[in-house]
């Protein structure tokens, strides 16, 4: 496909990704939300975001990080995306090709670990945006993301925004096929998740949520042996663990108001 000039559509990808621990005493918690804050911190989320960068051809030009008190930490960069077409200019002093940057895209992650004041879950999410101009689509990143974190929960929105020109002037609003963001993801890591979509394909809006199938409870037991608990107690835990799990993949709890 050949465009006039560049294109500019705007492919924005959002993800936010849950992991859910049993913590059963207040120390627990504390040491936990000390845990996630110390894993994933504003460093090791700069350097998630770099390889996201190098993975979609794109030139960091501005980068902040930040640790917030008393948790969580985010990180943002500003990327410039070469213009995939190159644009011949007449220069005085004799034909030359130009290619040009676009300074308007960006990364950001942020971290929100919280506990609930009751009973002993804990959840850390992370909160991913992914937003390019060009011919490159951010869903190439989506195996590397839900691969850099514990995921538990993953909600994933695609959107292409604006439209671009070809060569006869003809409108486009999206430049690749997509039926579904589960086509673009690993087919070994769909299948540890059941996975829904909601999508609005006219309006290029597609959504993606996923709900890890397999809750191996030492995984998400914090400094404890699942062995050493009494089969009855395991099972009580794990049944915790998986209730969390599915309000969260269906946007509904009994702890406040909840989405129809």
């Amino acid at each position: 496909m050949t465009f006039y000039g560049f294109n500019n559509l705007t492919k924005s990808l959002a993800l936010s990704i849950y992991d859910v621990c049993y913590t059963k005493t207040a120390r627990e918690q504390k040491d936990y939300i000390a845990y996630i804050d110390s894993q994933y911190n504003a460093g090791r989320l700069t350097s998630i975001l770099r390889q996201v960068a190098d993975k979609i051809g794109a030139r960091v030009i501005n980068m902040s990080k930040h640790e917030y008190v008393p948790q969580g930490a985010s990180a943002t960069f500003l990327i410039a995306q070469e213009a995939m077409i190159p644009q011949e200019t007449k220069i005085p002093q004799g034909g030359d090709t130009v290619v040009a940057h676009l300074d308007k895209s960006h990364l950001a992650v942020h971290t929100y670990p919280e506990c609930h004041p009751a009973n002993p879950i804990a959840t850390f999410r992370v909160d991913i945006d992914v937003a390019t101009c060009g011919d490159v689509t951010p869903l190439s990143t989506l195996d590397f993301l839900i691969g850099s974190f514990d995921s538990d929960v993953v909600t994933v929105d695609y959107r292409v925004r604006g439209f671009t020109r070809d060569t006869a002037g003809n409108k486009l609003f999206i430049d690749h096929g997509i039926a579904s963001i589960q086509d673009f993801i690993d087919s070994r890591i769909l299948a540890r998740y059941e996975a829904a979509d909601v999508n609005l394909s006219r309006s290029n809006i597609f959504h993606t949520r996923m709900l890890v199938k397999e809750v191996d409870l030492q995984n998400y037991l914090f400094n404890a042996d699942a062995g050493d608990l009494p089969a009855g107690i395991r099972q009580t835990i794990r049944d915790s663990l998986r209730r969390e799990m599915i309000e969260i993949y269906n946007g509904a709890g009994n702890d406040g108001l909840s989405k129809s």
